[in-house]
């Protein structure tokens, strides 16, 4: 009896760039050497912004796209030389409206794409009724699909994702377009696919997301990786840019504390608040001191959430985070 594979995707030294048609126009890399291990059953979240790679990187995984150089394995077979090996294991969903078609129903599309995974028959239409009941897709099954929300369509590329009963599944901005009731059932559901023992890789420019349902986050930037870990080890790695917000800090204490040399920067609202973002953990003592010295005494220290640490780890890069 073989053992499960540990980790559920391994990417080594991967690259992919894109040539141009055009002789004026440079070749892009829009992936640049990524390394990436997620392990089986994981929920991995894959952060970045618009151009950062990810998408390509979950092409490639699927079988999309094709490396030009490096490796990518899931479940332990090659995308580039095992892609029927492969495809049967991954589901992928992508954000917008991509994989759906908006003239037959709901019921009609689970059929076609459960259909090309062979899947026919009275299997076909037991996994098609479990996934439309899953999704709360029931009493519009027969409804055409042009005539859905937003936010409907979403759930649809979510059952669609799992008509295969895949082993991995690739969530690309799996939440676009959900009102907050349906971001959260979609988090309830991440966590049940952990409990089956499902791989997720999420991609997503929701942060707080990510810190929600993410066991492992990888922060990507220009085709590279920034940094992997937990969502709160990550916060501790940037426990040097903790902020201190206090209350009634006059103009002069506040250009005060904007001269310390690990002070990053500092915000002052006209009624006296102020957000002191620090680059020194020492710092921290410092500001502290200054203002309980000057009478302050509404104060706290803050812990930066996997937002400021994206932010700070992009921003000295001339990126721009999404929010």
């Amino acid at each position: 009896m073989t053992s499960p594979q540990p980790y559920a995707i391994e990417v080594t030294a991967l690259t992919r760039v894109f040539g141009s048609r055009k002789r004026s126009e440079a070749a892009v890399s829009a992936l640049r050497g990524i390394d990436l291990t997620v392990r089986t059953g994981e929920v991995h979240g894959l952060l970045g912004p618009n151009g950062a790679g990810k998408t390509t990187l979950c092409k490639i995984l699927s079988t999309v796209l094709l490396p030009s150089s490096g490796t990518a394995r899931v479940c332990g077979h090659d995308v580039a030389t095992s892609p029927r090996a492969v495809k049967p294991l991954i589901g992928i969903v992508f954000g917008g409206d991509r994989g759906l078609y908006g003239r037959i129903t709901p019921r009609q599309n689970l059929g076609l794409w459960g259909a090309l995974y062979g899947l026919h028959g009275r299997a076909l239409a037991r996994r098609t009724d479990e996934l439309l009941e899953r999704f709360g897709l029931s009493e519009r099954a027969d409804d055409r699909v042009d005539g859905f929300s937003r936010g409907m369509k979403q759930r649809l590329h979510l059952a669609r994702g799992l008509v295969s009963d895949p082993k991995v599944l690739i969530l690309d901005e799996p939440t676009a377009g959900m009102d907050p009731l349906a971001a959260y059932e979609f988090r309830t559901l991440v966590h049940e696919l952990r409990a089956e023992g499902r791989t997720v890789l999420v991609t997503t420019h929701d942060l707080a997301e990510a810190e929600a349902v993410c066991d492992q986050v990888t922060l990507v930037d220009r085709g590279t990786v920034l940094a992997t870990g937990r969502p709160d080890v990550l916060a501790r790695q940037m426990s040097a840019y903790e902020r201190v917000e206090a209350s009634g800090v006059s103009a002069a204490v506040a250009d005060d504390l904007r001269q310390l040399a690990g002070v990053r920067s500092l915000d002052r609202t006209a009624d006296g608040r102020i957000s002191v973002e620090i680059s020194a953990a020492d710092t921290t003592g410092e500001v502290l001191g200054r203002l309980v010295a000057a009478g302050v005494t509404s104060l706290a220290t803050v812990r930066p959430g996997l937002a400021e640490v994206y932010r700070h780890m992009v921003q000295d890069r001339g990126m721009q985070v999404s929010r």
